[in-house]
């Protein structure tokens, strides 16, 4: 079972790349941000013709997170509670029904920039939400992920440049606290379960040749709940996925479950 996570930054702008990374890279699940797209507007059918269920929570112009899955997805949720609100589409998640179904929820967590300020707030109480959502999950005892663009950097090894970073709501030192958080509730952060050591990223700038420097961040995450990290196979960054044509500032995440 192959889960990935993708922000695309635009279903218009990937309209193209997306289905192509599909037929090469065969995710079974996928978490997409950024979609900038409301419901309705969704070209679902590409990924239909494909084979994936397509659910969408939708915004126009920016946000929006989607699920694709090849499995079908039942008791569908779209906006992260605690928050009536709250109307930025940053939260959908249901369970991914197979022989051993599980929860997948995918986020895009709020960039918080400039900081401080009310940006910044707002991150930080989506943060908690998040973490209330996830004890919640966790008292039910059943495997969960947790998948998306955080605009968190965990650690100095996750970016080239730290230092350029100090000031950066996603570097913050009460970002960066509210991330642990949520992995001292029990979760696992499936990358660094399987890879240690600096040089791995996951965004680089369109500008000032950041890409061809290798001058990244690590900010898309999978968290996995005890249940879930118990399956855990393998997991990686799919850097070939930035050489093709338009590519998105992101590039996919993933990890594989024993199923």
């Amino acid at each position: 079972m192959k889960v990935a996570t993708f922000n695309i930054n635009g279903i218009k702008a990937r309209i193209e790349a997306l289905p192509r990374w599909l037929e090469t890279a065969h995710p079974d699940v996928v978490c997409l941000q950024e979609i900038k797209s409301v419901d309705e507007s969704f070209p679902r059918e590409i990924f239909e013709d494909m084979g994936y269920q397509v659910v969408t929570h939708g915004q126009k112009s920016f946000n929006g997170v989607a699920l694709l899955s090849r499995l079908p997805l039942e008791d569908v949720v779209k906006g992260l509670p605690g928050d009536d609100s709250d109307e930025q589409a940053r939260w959908i998640e249901a369970t991914v029904v197979s022989k051993r179904p599980f929860r997948v929820c995918g986020l895009y967590l709020p960039n918080g920039n400039p900081a401080p300020g009310p940006k910044y707030d707002y991150k930080l109480s989506w943060m908690r939400r998040m973490e209330s959502r996830i004890k919640l999950l966790l008292d039910g005892e059943e495997p969960f992920l947790c998948a998306g663009d955080y605009n968190v950097i965990p650690q100095a090894i996750d970016a080239a440049k730290p230092e350029a970073w100090e000031t950066d709501a996603l570097y913050l030192p009460e970002t960066r606290e509210a991330f642990r958080r949520m992995l001292n509730l029990g979760m696992t952060e499936a990358f660094r379960a399987r890879t240690q050591g600096p040089g791995h990223y996951s965004f680089w700038d369109y500008q000032a040749g950041a890409w061809e420097r290798n001058n990244g961040i690590r900010i898309d995450h999978l968290l996995l709940s005890p249940q879930a990290a118990d399956r855990l196979l393998d997991g990686g960054i799919d850097k070939a996925c930035r050489a093709g044509d338009k590519p998105s500032d992101h590039v996919p995440v993933w990890i594989t479950l024993d199923d």
